[in-house]
């Protein structure tokens, strides 16, 4: 195993992948790329597994068929893991999370983002799918935070993914299921420790969204994800989290307590590595109106026009990185949201594109 994860630290892989019948497989740039050697065996993975599984995961991992947990290797990274059974065997996925963290410039977010994460209280959401770097996204933004302005950081995670060394801040972070039971209890129980900010790495309930929309409108600066894509079904997702005689309720508590929507993909880049393209939505009047209205629809056509608030949309963000040559126009198109305009558009750029 400690082979396994020196591999993984030398060549930068976000991810290995251990399953029956298939050799250790490392996902680099994107790419799935096996390990040379033998096949492992079900013997194999459960010793795999047994060596970086606490007795207590191995309990609920027979109890309930999974586990997920956080675990540093010697000083060089840390990994968050899932070991799961499958066809009566165990299997596994390591993500890699650097020890370093990231500037905000380095992964691409324009300065605007720093007023936004200055505001003393609101809502900011970051957005995508798994494994498109909302993790790593929020905890620059806390580390930010952390080395710019004082006050008390409270993150609720399952599990733990980057340390947070106190600096100007004292950082609280607490694990789902180690220290606190639920997403929901964590958050209700920071009202009450002096928090500036909050962090909340899913809000994956109802209860937990509550909370957290409570606790940005009760005056503190909270952060959260969920796997959408796009401002507009971010809002759409949450407000359909409710029944319905709570909707119109929390389309005017999210009015009033969005600050902003950072919506983000990963794209491979040329030459190697991978590179986050960003939809940002910054609450104006307007857009306020629009989700207090049900008119999210809308949304889109006001961050086409926002750029003098610092918003950008995901397929002008996409075009810039193609025009700025780091990334393909196949990667453009795949990974946008309007991929009929967006074809035009790279073809008027010059691009050649496959029919």
């Amino acid at each position: 195993m400690n082979d396994l994860l020196e591999l993984m630290v030398d060549q930068g892989a976000s991810d290995l992948h251990i399953q029956v019948n298939q050799s250790p497989t490392l996902r680099m740039s994107g790419t799935m790329t096996p390990v040379d050697g033998p096949p492992l065996s079900a013997k194999d993975s459960e010793e795999l597994m047994k060596a970086i599984t606490s007795s207590g995961n191995q309990e609920k991992l027979k109890t309930s068929g999974g586990a997920d947990f956080g675990f540093a290797y010697q000083g060089k990274s840390r990994f968050r893991v899932s070991v799961m059974r499958a066809k009566g065997a165990y299997g596994m996925v390591l993500r890699q999370i650097p020890n370093d963290l990231f500037k905000l410039s380095e992964i691409g977010l324009p300065d605007k983002v720093k007023e936004l994460i200055s505001r003393p209280r609101g809502l900011i959401l970051v957005t995508g799918p798994t494994g498109s770097g909302k993790s790593t996204t929020l905890a620059s933004m806390v580390n930010w935070i952390n080395e710019n302005h004082d006050g008390h950081i409270i993150t609720v995670e399952d599990p733990i993914e980057y340390f947070h060394e106190h600096k100007k801040c004292i950082v609280t972070q607490r694990e789902v299921g180690v220290d606190v039971g639920s997403f929901s209890d964590a958050i209700r129980g920071a009202l009450r420790q002096d928090p500036d900010v909050i962090l909340v790495g899913e809000m994956r309930d109802l209860e937990t969204i509550e909370a957290a929309v409570g606790a940005a409108e009760t005056g503190h600066l909270v952060f959260a994800t969920l796997h959408t894509t796009g401002a507009a079904r971010t809002v759409d997702r949450i407000v359909d989290a409710f029944p319905a005689d709570m909707k119109d309720q929390m389309r005017t508590q999210l009015a009033s307590s969005i600050v902003a929507v950072i919506s983000q993909v990963l794209c491979k880049k040329k030459g190697g590595g991978r590179i986050a393209s960003f939809e940002i939505m910054v609450t104006t009047t307007s857009i306020s109106q629009l989700i207090r209205e049900n008119k999210t629809y809308r949304i889109a056509s006001d961050i086409q026009t926002g750029a003098a608030h610092g918003m950008i949309g995901l397929d002008a963000h996409l075009l810039s990185l193609y025009n700025r040559d780091l990334i393909a126009a196949e990667e453009a198109l795949t990974k946008s949201q309007d991929p009929g305009p967006m074809r035009e558009r790279l073809i008027e750029s010059g691009a050649k594109l496959s029919n």
